[in-house]
């Protein structure tokens, strides 16, 4: 047997699959929302542009009257969902009573759907209402509902900004958009 250091070192590039101490987390279709970077966000309101394509291609699981349910597509969990208004309002204070009452009807929806399909602990639920206060798409209202596990928090989120997704957008939507009651 001979000694590591009398191997020559070879390039990590042309060894792919060769195991070592490290755990990869692939999430190559992720690239597609990294090229765009932020510019389609200012461009195309994305929450106004969703109910206008395929529920596959909006991520849309469920419509209402006045709004409708989509998967987030950058998700802290799998099943991050998001409520909105089909109008684009930027407030809370902005919608009518009928939206109101819908968003908080399809929450309570979507908890029930998500605690079914994922068998989830908890939930953190809330809205970030312009930039200021972190809303990433603050021109257009919409409600967050993640799922929480008792052991969904590790080290990634913290050390390297990664959080770690166990299950592909489109799987996950369809789970969920199957599930919705009728």
């Amino acid at each position: 047997m001979t000694d590591a250091a009398d191997r020559p070192l070879e390039d990590a590039a042309t060894l792919p699959g060769v195991p070592d101490e490290f755990q990869r987390l692939w999430t190559p279709h992720r690239m597609a929302y990294i090229a765009a970077g932020p510019q389609p966000l200012r461009d195309v309101c994305p929450f106004c542009a969703a109910p206008d394509k395929s529920d596959e291609d909006g991520l849309i699981v469920a419509r209402g009257r006045s709004a409708y349910v989509l998967l987030n597509l950058f998700p802290y969990n799998s099943g991050h969902l998001l409520v909105c208004p089909y109008r684009h309002i930027s407030t809370y204070d902005e919608a009518t009573a009928e939206e109101v009452a819908e968003i908080g009807a399809l929450t309570q929806t979507a908890m029930r759907v998500l605690r079914t399909v994922s068998r989830c602990d908890g939930f953190n639920i809330g809205m970030n209402q312009g930039a200021i206060a972190g809303a990433g798409v603050d021109g257009h209202l919409h409600q967050h509902i993640v799922p929480r596990w008792a052991s969904d928090a590790n080290f990634f989120p913290i050390i390297a900004k990664t959080k770690a997704l166990p299950q592909l957008l489109g799987d996950v939507r369809i789970a969920i958009a199957d599930a919705w009651p009728a």
